[in-house]
Order: structure tokens, then C-alpha cells, then sequence
């Protein structure tokens, strides 16, 4: 499995809409990468790692897929629509990176690691 991240620095004066960030961009990204898509996550940044610290990102987003040829086969005829939705919630650039993941755990009701 492989995990496409997709981050958006915390730049000082820059806009971020969350609500349509949440309720309308990603819901059209799942729609539009369809069954390859395996998964959606979003995260806002709340701080840093040091008291008082700014989160170095305002929001990073996470989707899953079996594999990059997965993804790129998805993703290309698509990338200007998912691209050029970007402006309608910020005026950032986002970084990206594609990762395998190792794990990816949670803990159950008993509070045993489930991997």
C-alpha cells in the first residue's frame, strides 16, 4: 500500500478554507480517482513541536492506494480538474510525496495494537 501526502505549509497572510477544503475539494478527489482510491484523510494543523510553536503545515491530506502505478494510472486523467480546484481554497502551493506505508495501526476496544 502506498500513501500520496499532500502538504500545505504554514505560510503567515495565506488563505486556507477548511469547510470547503473538507466538504467539497476532497469529496470530488475521492470521486474523481474512484475505486483505485482506497482511502482519505485530512488533518489541520494545530502547533508545533515546541511550546508555542506554529504546526509547520496548515493541513495535510493523505490518500491511499495499492500501489504508485495505481495512483499515477488514477491520477492523470484527472490532474487538472483535482489541480485546478486548488485555487477555489487557497492560495498555497502544496508540497507532495508518495510513501510505502509499513504500518498502519490502530488499538482496539481493549486497548491491544492491531496492525
Amino acid at each position: 500500500m502506498i500513501k500520496v501526502s499532500v502538504f500545505y505549509p504554514n505560510t503567515p497572510g495565506a488563505k486556507f478554507n477548511f469547510d470547503y477544503y473538507t466538504h467539497s475539494h476532497l469529496p470530488m478527489v475521492r470521486d474523481k480517482l474512484g475505486a483505485a482510491c482506497k482511502g482519505v484523510a485530512a488533518e489541520k494543523g494545530l502547533a508545533g513541536g515546541a511550546p508555542d510553536a506554529p504546526a509547520t503545515y496548515v493541513a495535510i491530506a493523505h490518500l491511499y492506494f495499492e500501489s504508485v502505478d495505481a495512483f499515477n494510472t488514477a491520477f492523470g486523467p484527472v490532474a487538472d480538474d483535482i489541480l485546478g480546484d486548488i485555487p477555489n481554497y487557497t492560495d498555497l502551493s502544496p508540497d507532495l510525496q508518495i510513501s510505502e506505508v509499513l504500518v498502519n495501526a490502530s488499538r482496539s476496544e481493549t486497548g491491544e495494537l492491531r496492525i
